[in-house]
């Protein structure tokens, strides 16, 4: 790999775990010197992370994390409310052998997401839903799915800061093993309207909640703001 290819995977991976905040300012020289490079590949590993809308340059090479918007959360859900279960109908119409071995492996590696997870929690998710989507023997649709997936993890862990209920973990777990058992009966029409309440449920749509109640909030005057209106 070169530099710029270690940079980007380095950086990419703070920003998916959180490690750099959402609109926060990157610190380029002194990253760079943390992961051992010059500015110069880790330039152009953030411009190679703005093309995945993960990071945001201006005109003055001054970098940030792109922030989370209400908007980019509402679309990831819209989107995936039509082309996840049409993957699960697929999959369920289309699936070998192979694909149900996979996808009941991944099923048996899954465990509750909870507050901050680690990269390997996440893993397995998306381990279990790329199996469904590979599944579906689309290849446009699996490439279009597994593009929202990185994006859709920071809204993920928005909503997990909030905690989550057992009854929470116990009704998606009933989700997965549903979609499971549709996609070995070959049931497309259950398996898609499984996916479908498991996406109307999802950490996504309560991230698009969450912004959506923390934008209504009346913003605080200043306080110069407070002096006007007292004169």
């Amino acid at each position: 790999m070169t530099k710029a290819e270690v940079a980007y995977e380095l950086v990419r991976e703070r920003v998916l775990r959180g490690d750099l905040d959402p609109g926060a300012v990157i610190p380029q020289a002194a990253l760079a010197r943390e992961l051992g490079v010059s500015t110069t590949p880790l330039r152009e590993a953030l411009r190679r992370l703005m093309t995945e809308g993960l990071v945001e340059l201006d005109a003055h090479r001054d970098a940030r994390v792109t922030r989370l918007t209400v908007e980019e959360a509402r679309d990831l859900v819209e989107i995936r409310r039509s082309l996840d279960p049409l993957a699960a109908g697929l999959a369920a119409e289309r699936r070998t052998r192979e694909d149900l071995a996979r996808i009941r492996e991944a099923a048996v590696e899954l465990r509750p997401l909870r507050t901050d997870p680690g990269p390997a929690d996440l893993l397995t998710h998306r381990r279990f839903h790329v199996a469904i989507y590979s599944a579906s023997h689309n290849q446009m649709l699996v490439k279009h799915l597994d593009s929202l997936w990185d994006t859709a993890d920071r809204y993920r862990r928005l909503a997990l800061a909030d905690g989550r209920t057992d009854e929470d973990l116990d009704r998606t777990h009933a989700e997965h093993l549903e979609l499971v058992d549709a996609i070995a009966a070959g049931d497309s029409d259950r398996a898609a309207a499984v996916m479908l309440a498991h996406v109307d449920a999802s950490l996504g749509a309560r991230a698009v909640a969450r912004l959506t109640a923390a934008a209504a909030e009346p913003t605080p005057p200043s306080p110069r703001g407070i002096r006007g209106a007292r004169q």
